[in-house]
């Protein structure tokens, strides 16, 4: 089903173009009575992403990074925050980036990359789609130290938990980021049981 004819855009300006494009848009949007509404909303494009969750059954292990995020920092949270590997696509495929992303970050070079799901995280005002991917991880994958691009200011701790203690942070706190918490209860639902 296309909404296409149940919106008509009146005015786009960009408000800021550095690490994404910045917009805000009046439009009116034709509502289920037939009437039309004019809104206004402010929109930030910063392209689309992927995630991975590596993870390994005899263990029952998973691999997640920790790392700074002035987002978080400026909305409260006073500490690094613990997430799964992740980065924008930049004109690659979800897989291949989310290989070299995972290389990149956690040191591993994953091999049978499986993709989930997809999700917009946050549709009221952010277009990023994240492509969500899962994959095994043996000891011998591990290639690097990881930790991520100095260039692109990412200092990036590596952590290897316990299934069961990652999904404890999530209960008392330690992990408060969306993608990583969809990703350790689709492993909890899905790969481990």
């Amino acid at each position: 089903m296309s909404i296409s004819n149940r919106i008509r855009v009146h005015e786009t300006r960009v408000l800021s173009d550095h690490y994404g494009t910045l917009t805000s848009t009046k439009f009116e949007w034709r509502r289920d009575d037939g009437s039309w509404q004019m809104q206004s909303r402010d929109v930030f494009d910063r392209g689309n992403a992927a995630a991975i969750l590596p993870y390994n059954l005899a263990q029952r292990s998973v691999i997640l990074v920790k790392q700074f995020r002035y987002p978080a920092f400026v909305n409260g949270y006073d500490d690094l925050l613990i997430e799964a590997a992740a980065g924008l696509l930049d004109d690659a495929s979800p897989e291949e980036r989310i290989r070299l992303e995972a290389e990149e970050e956690t040191g591993f070079r994953l091999h049978d990359v499986q993709f989930v799901f997809e999700a917009f995280m946050s549709p009221g005002v952010v277009t990023e789609k994240i492509h969500f991917f899962v994959a095994a991880y043996e000891p011998q994958m591990r290639v690097s130290a990881g930790g991520g691009l100095a260039h692109e200011g990412e200092e990036i701790e590596v952590l290897e938990l316990a299934l069961d203690d990652a999904l404890a942070m999530i209960t008392d706190g330690r992990i408060q980021d969306a993608k990583t918490i969809m990703l350790l209860q689709h492993a909890a639902l899905r790969i481990f049981t």
